[in-house]
């Protein structure tokens, strides 16, 4: 595990938690200069994804770790914490769990998907592959940047860095993460005293997401954005201005 503190020395601490098969650089690199003017940073690369030869366990597993950095480094308690996509399911363990308090929980649209093993297997199965072997030869990796380019309207350097990730990092801490994110289960109507939970919710992934999010969550603060899945991480300056200034109004609430 790697823990980068950066930005300001006394400012409000917000975690930064990276989305699948991500390192921080690279999921909040478009932000990561924004943020540090406003915020103590605390960057998280999780094993298999920190450079070193480790490989990424379980979930929970990774959940332990984070909260005993918190508890060893800032007695148990910081300000914030956003987690991108499956970044977001370490920001409701850490809440659900109780093991250190956050006072604010930013959801960076997660899928937020729970399953049983056998589907959560097969699942695995199915798409973990597609997500390693799509930059194998040229023309597959050509294939895959225009689709990201449509999709997320990604700059050539951005595509280039995105699927640098699922090539530079191992096939099999890709598939435990994506695996035993399905089998870590949020309750409903998690409700934590002195824990405002926000989500920024990408409205052109779906109302069914929206709904998981008030199914989780007892009356978390939704903001709602015309975009795709993260684009205002991977997709330039006019999405991702109102997403920053919407953190803002999270952590001065």
């Amino acid at each position: 595990m790697r823990f980068d503190e950066m930005g300001l020395k006394k400012g409000k601490t917000l975690m930064l938690l990276p989305g699948t098969a991500c390192d921080y650089e690279t999921n909040f690199g478009n932000v990561l200069e924004e943020l540090k003017k406003k915020y103590h940073l605390i960057c998280v690369d999780y094993d298999g994804f920190d450079g070193s030869d480790t490989v990424f366990p379980d979930i929970l597993t990774v959940t332990e770790k984070i909260e005993k950095y918190i508890q060893e480094k800032h007695d148990g308690r910081i300000d914030g914490a956003i987690g991108s996509s499956l970044g977001s399911t370490f920001v409701g363990q850490l809440i659900q769990r109780r093991k250190i308090h956050i006072d604010h929980g930013i959801f960076g649209s997660p899928d937020l998907d729970q399953s049983g093993k056998f589907s959560a297997w097969l699942q695995s199965k199915l798409v973990v592959p597609l997500l390693t072997n799509f930059t194998k030869n040229e023309k597959s990796r050509e294939k895959t940047k225009k689709k990201l380019q449509k999709f997320f309207e990604m700059s050539d350097e951005m595509a280039d860095k995105f699927m640098n990730c699922f090539s530079k990092f191992s096939p099999e801490s890709i598939r435990n993460e994506y695996y035993t994110d399905l089998l870590t289960w949020l309750h409903d109507d998690i409700q934590v005293e002195g824990t405002k939970v926000h989500f920024i919710y990408a409205k052109k992934m779906g109302e069914k997401y929206l709904k998981r999010y008030q199914k989780y969550f007892h009356e978390p603060e939704i903001r709602e954005f015309d975009m795709q899945h993260e684009q205002w991480l991977f997709g330039g300056e006019e999405y991702a201005r109102p997403v920053l200034k919407a953190i803002d109004e999270f952590m001065n609430e």
